[in-house]
């Protein structure tokens, strides 16, 4: 059974930190990227960035290049999301997903399995 697992949402202030996890099992690691989306309420599910074996990392939203950094441990089947300098508009749930082969993108249905999402709360 494939399966997904997010955790570490929470509840910061802006200008804090959260680390994410995403825990994947059922698959072989090796052969997905792993993309990091979010969506906030009243809007569409979106890309943020992603990781993969050929393309490394890659970002689909200029506004964290700075602040959200991917990073993925082989040995433990994880994929991290760390945030940094967080916003309010970083509110949102945040899913992980998997998208066979070398590289990762942005186009929604590319992906081929989703966790259940974990909630980041952002106040001013």
């Amino acid at each position: 059974e494939v399966q997904l697992v997010e955790s570490g949402g929470g509840s910061v202030q802006a200008g804090g930190s959260l680390r994410l996890s995403c825990a994947v099992s059922g698959f072989t690691f090796d052969d997905y990227g792993i993309g990091w989306w979010r969506q906030a309420p009243g809007k569409e599910r979106e890309a943020v960035l992603c990781i993969s074996r050929a393309g490394g990392s890659t970002y689909f939203v200029d506004s964290v290049k700075d602040r959200f950094t991917i990073s993925s441990d082989n040995a433990k089947n994880t994929v991290y999301l760390q945030m940094k300098s967080l916003k309010p508009e970083d509110t949102a749930v945040y899913y992980c997903a998997a998208e066979r082969g070398s590289y990762c993108g942005s186009y929604f249905f590319g992906y081929d399995y989703w966790g259940q999402g974990t909630q980041v709360t952002v106040s001013s």
